[in-house]
């Protein structure tokens, strides 16, 4: 069943509203927390609902609240900072009139090195915007040489010089707070209550056992049950170290941000780490300001320096304003900045270093753990309490004896520090069903599912920021896509050219091109571009770098014989307006050598071609295009000839772009257009200037081929059978997503198409909120689309009760990332802004890896629930059998030592085996896992009820009636009851074990699958039996057990053996689909009614 309809008839959801659909049933359960952006009031809620024994432990992977209420006002501190200190700076500036500058410069130039500049200089001028100071200086140029680099080729960069930055200006890096030592888990591990009870109760019974049978017996009781408790919190501290060192890990790979830089005049990529002082960067659209710098040269570049002042103003840099803070966005334009600060000595760094990183992030299905804990911990304490009522009220009435038949407590003739050792073993036994029974671990298995996956997932190419992603990921009814790169394989090369009125393939060979065509193609591929040639001096190979449609064309470019330098210093850029998403297109003016100023313009082919109306034909004629202003001149000689010829070019032209869209080809136009130099404003005023798009000259049409990835078909196939729709969004020509997408899968060309499943963004922003939702789950394919088209689809698709994952690599990508239930950025041509906004990275922006994630996120939640499964059952059959013995006998066949055994293996080796099983195909063969789905299904109530019914009577037969049935009445009574109580004991360790294989396919019959493969499920399964043994045959005196015969052993391991036929049979047993809270109310209801 679908899991939006099953939500909706369950009453779990699905509703017009997602925020509704998130808050029904919610509002009331203080375990129920939204998967992205809860409110603090939340947050707080669940905290204070929850029954927790250890809170150091079960709160550590949660957001510390009171920490992040010190990070704001240590954020808010360094923001007051800076802008006092600039404040200041300003006011001193204008009641003081600068010296006279001297030879140097007019300040005093200290020394550093070998740079003739202090580190505190270049960090003043920078902190303090000191425009004055940086003139002094001979402006930036001045600085770069200053500091042994140049504004155009950068540093020399070879490991002596970059050793040697390092040392005198620093590395780009912040001191960070040590992770927790192994000692601090060791303590938070002790903080547990019952454990510190349950060491209190060894200490009394390790002295009054010396006191009474003294040193060499008396300590067996007291040291046995602290052996064990020091056992359970080093098993506890090392698993918690090892998951904090995984976080760590993946804390460290997020910050590692890769980008480029331009050394020895190269453009080469590093990481922001190896950024130093004097380093040339290129920034573009979406990049994150690396260090502190100041702008080189940059055409509309605008800075979101919010996350350094607080305020949300976009700031514009230019000569005037050319200083650059780290940590700061570049929200649009590109330029070069010259890095002057890094690490410590930025605004960025002291922010960094004061900040602790917090790995807290509470994820919804933890929250619900802790509810589930607290409801088996309520029952579970309950019930302790009324062991302990019991056994206490048996004691000290005579009715509890010895395994000798002899009565324990006698009044007025068992001692005071006899009885009072009597008690303190009652309340052990208590203390220990309550470990047993609340399990103080189930939330952290999430915890340790989410490490072990998360680790995983990096090998699989998908870098997770935050944990809920992981789990909601496992929901995700709905993929929107991105085509490039996410689908394709981001590798472009001009396949195919329209220059001239001529359609050749790539048009490699210009010499049929008049001089001029070819010189004004050249011109526009060099100057209206943000990629870069790097032509070796030796004549090596040509490198060429940009994103991969810049180096496409560029290529291009080089086979029509461009020399990228030449033309760049030909010509100087005026002005500039990058490639935007929203407009397809990208400008740039330029003024040649003679004052002549060119307009050349970039972008989506039929955009392009709409702004022309004239083209360059192939001899270097210029030939009217636009069909109407054709008409006005050509009706003059009173001839239709022409007009006609002019109608059939523009739909010639029209007709191109449809053919190469048809072959997947993305289709790129070049037009220009000259403008008069007397119109072009003014320096200080070009930044508001509009460059004209209208009455364009059409230049040439490329068709970029970009092949599908290889196994993308197979991954959209299998997301289709995990009940996962795949849609694309692309900002490509309509006809060119609809031959990829058919391509890919996506679209079937076999079924007919219905016009809602393939629509254009245009079509679909300016429908209704009502009709855009009736549509959006039509729909396949979207072309043309916007950023903004892409978040109107997310909140559709949202309100009409889908689990919306998205894909996005663009700045303006961000919205939508936000607003979606999974973000997931691109890792390679993602831009900073969109990693941010996003959930997960993924690394290699392949779309299978996405199906991966969508595997990952489905095996979290199984895991969870198999580790619920064997949990549960292990708390039933425990609680149960102690609360029966313990009501009819007085005692109870499992003692303290021997629960903790049992903890440790239900607790903490139990979340190990099973919360690290790797995902199988069979998780894609199910339906995705509705929003409010109940944690533990029918299907795991049925298994629960099986094995647990199964191991109580077969227990309890054997507590009640073991001697007779073992033939123990002829030993020694108190021997014989050693035994039995050994038997028992080593029967149910041995259920424990094998019920761990049952627990691994709640499902399938055959739970043995894929066993051999998990080493750690069969490591952890190895330790368990040797550690079992060695406790029956060798530790006898601290676990109060006696060694079995082979005969007995047999026994213990047929009955155990006996769960695995018994799993099967249950698994035939048939279950409701409707959960069974909501199957008994139902009853309850209808009876009530009638």
């Amino acid at each position: 069943m679908d899991p939006m309809r099953r939500d909706e008839e369950y009453g779990l959801g699905g509703s017009s509203e997602i925020v509704d659909a998130d808050k029904i049933g919610a509002e009331d359960d203080a375990f129920a927390i939204p998967p992205k952006n809860a409110p603090t009031e939340r947050l707080r809620r669940w905290r204070q609902a929850a029954l927790v024994l250890n809170a150091a432990r079960r709160f550590r992977y949660t957001l510390d609240l009171k920490k992040e209420n010190e990070k704001e006002e240590v954020r808010s501190k360094i923001r007051t900072h800076t802008q006092v200190i600039r404040a200041a700076f300003l006011f001193k500036e204008a009641g003081e009139t600068p010296p006279p500058p001297d030879a140097t410069g007019g300040k005093p130039v200290l020394q550093e090195g070998d740079f003739p500049i202090a580190v505190e200089k270049l960090m003043e001028i920078n902190r303090e915007h000191d425009l004055t100071a940086l003139k002094e200086f001979g402006g930036v140029k001045g600085l770069s040489n200053i500091l042994k680099s140049s504004t155009e080729r950068g540093i020399v960069g070879d490991e002596t010089d970059l050793l040697n930055r390092r040392n005198i200006f620093g590395a780009n890096t912040y001191p960070q707070k040590k992770g927790k030592s192994f000692l601090v888990f060791v303590w938070e591990a002790c903080q547990d209550l019952t454990l510190i009870i349950l060491m209190v109760a060894s200490v009394l019974s390790l002295v009054l056992g010396i006191k009474t049978e003294g040193l060499s017996e008396g300590w067996y009781d007291g040291g046995s049950i602290a052996f064990a408790v020091i056992l359970v919190i080093l098993v506890t501290a090392i698993s918690d170290y090892k998951q904090s060192l995984q976080f760590q890990h993946l804390n460290e790979e997020k910050r590692n941000i890769h980008l480029e830089v331009i050394r020895g005049g190269r453009r080469i990529e590093v990481s922001i780490y190896d950024i130093v002082v004097g380093d040339i960067l290129p920034l573009k659209i979406g990049d994150q300001v690396p260090a502190d710098g100041i702008l080189v040269s940059g055409l509309s570049l605008a800075i979101d320096e919010s996350s350094m002042t607080g305020e949300a103003k976009i700031v514009h840099k230019d000569q005037k304003a050319p200083f650059l803070m780290s940590g700061c966005k570049v929200s649009d334009g590109y330029g070069t900045m010259l890095v002057t600060a890094v690490g410590i000595n930025t605004e960025w760094g002291l922010l960094m270093a004061n900040i602790s990183e917090d790995n807290g992030e509470e994820t919804p299905l933890q929250v619900r753990l802790n509810g589930l804990a607290t409801l088996i911990g309520t029952v579970g304490l309950s019930v302790a309490v009324a062991v302990l009522v019991v056994l206490v009220s048996r004691y000290f009435t005579g009715h509890t004896k010895n395994p000798d038949g002899t009565i324990q407590f006698l009044k007025g003739q068992t001692s005071a520090s006899a009885a009072f050792d009597g008690a303190v073993k009652i309340l052990t036994i208590a203390v220990t069903i309550v470990v047993v029974a609340v399990p103080e671990g189930l939330p952290l298995a999430v915890t340790l599912t989410l490490a072990y996956s998360m680790r995983k997932m990096m090998a699989d190419k998908a870098l997770v920021r935050r944990l809920s992603a992981c789990e909601t990921m496992g929901s995700a009814t709905t993929i929107c896509s991105d085509k490039t790169g996410t689908l394709t394989l981001n590798q472009m090369t001009v396949v195919e050219a329209l220059v001239g009125g001529m359609n050749s393939q790539s048009l490699d060979n210009c010499d049929t091109l008049s001089k001029s065509l070819v010189s004004l193609l050249i011109e526009g591929i060099a100057q209206n571009t943000t990629g870069n040639v790097f032509e070796p001096e030796d004549g090596g190979i040509v490198e060429v770098t940009g994103s991969p449609t810049e180096k496409a064309i560029l290529s291009w470019g080089i086979k029509l014989g461009m020399k990228f330098d030449l033309v760049r210093k030909s010509s100087s850029i005026l002005h500039a307006v990058p490639f935007n998403s929203e407009k397809k297109r990208g400008g740039v003016a330029i003024n040649l050598a003679d004052s002549t100023v060119h307009v050349h313009w970039k972008g989506a082919a039929e955009l392009i071609l709409a702004a022309c109306t004239r083209w360059i034909g192939i001899d270097g004629s210029i030939q009217m295009l636009n069909p109407e202003k054709a008409c006005l001149i050509l009706l003059i000689p009173s001839t239709n000839i022409w007009l006609t010829s002019l109608i059939i070019q523009v739909d010639e032209f029209k007709k191109s772009i449809e053919i190469m869209a048809a072959k997947s080809l993305r289709c790129v136009a070049f037009a220009y257009k000259m403008y008069d130099h007397d119109r072009v404003p003014e320096v200080d005023k070009r930044g508001d200037w509009k460059l004209p798009e209208d009455e364009l000259v059409m230049l040439a049409i490329v068709g970029i081929k970009d092949p599908c990835r290889p196994g993308v078909r197979e991954a959209v196939t299998l997301c289709t059978s995990a009940g996962v729709k795949v849609r694309m969004v692309t900002g490509d020509n309509i006809e060119t997503a609809k031959a990829i997408a058919m391509e890919c899968g996506i679209l079937d060309p076999t079924s007919a198409l219905s016009e809602s499943s393939i629509i254009e963004g245009r079509e679909f922003r300016v429908l209704s909120e009502s009709a855009r939702q009736a549509i959006a789950d039509k729909i396949c394919v979207m072309g043309r689309s916007s950023p903004n088209d892409k978040l109107l689809l997310v909140q559709a698709l949202r309100k009409k009760g889908h689990v919306v994952a998205v894909t996005g690599d663009g700045t303006n990508d961000a919205p939508a990332l936000h607003e979606a239930d999974i973000g997931l950025s691109m890792g390679i041509q993602g831009t900073e802004v969109a990693k941010e906004s996003s959930d997960i990275i993924i690394l290699d922006d392949n779309f299978a890896s996405v199906v991966k994630v969508v595997r990952w996120g489905r095996s979290v939640y199984a895991n969870i629930q198999k580790f619920i499964q064997f949990q549960l059952t292990v708390n039933i059959a425990a609680l149960i059998i102690n609360v029966v013995a313990a009501v009819s006998t007085g005692d109870v066949p499992l003692n303290a030592v021997q629960l903790l055994w049992v903890n440790l293996i239900m607790d903490t080796l139990g979340a190990l085996a099973l919360a690290t099983e790797p995902p199988t195909n069979e998780l894609m063969k199910r339906s995705p896992v509705g929003r409010r789905e109940p944690l533990v299904t029918n299907i795991m109530w049925r298994n629960i009820i099986v094995q647990a019914l199964y191991q109580v009577g077969i227990l309890l037969i054997f507590n009640f009636a073991g001697k007779n049935i073992l033939h123990l009445l002829k030993d020694d009574p108190a021997h014989a009851e050693k035994v039995k109580t050994t038997f028992v004991f080593n029967t149910f360790v041995f259920c424990q074990i094998f019920n761990e294989f049952n627990a691994r396919k709640p499902n399938e019959m055959n739970i043995f699958s894929g066993v051999t493969k998990n080493y750690l499920f069969m490591g952890i399964i190895g330790i368990t039996l040797i550690l079992q043994v060695l406790i029956i045959e060798f530790l006898g005196k601290f676990t109060s057990t006696v060694r079995l015969n082979w005969k007995l052993w047999l026994v213990s391991i047929v009955i155990a053996l006996v769960s695995w036929p018994l799993a099967v049979i249950g698994k035939l047993i048939p279950v409701p689909e409707i959960p069974l809270a909501v199957y008994f109310s139902s009853i309850c209801c209808s009876r009530r009614s009638q």
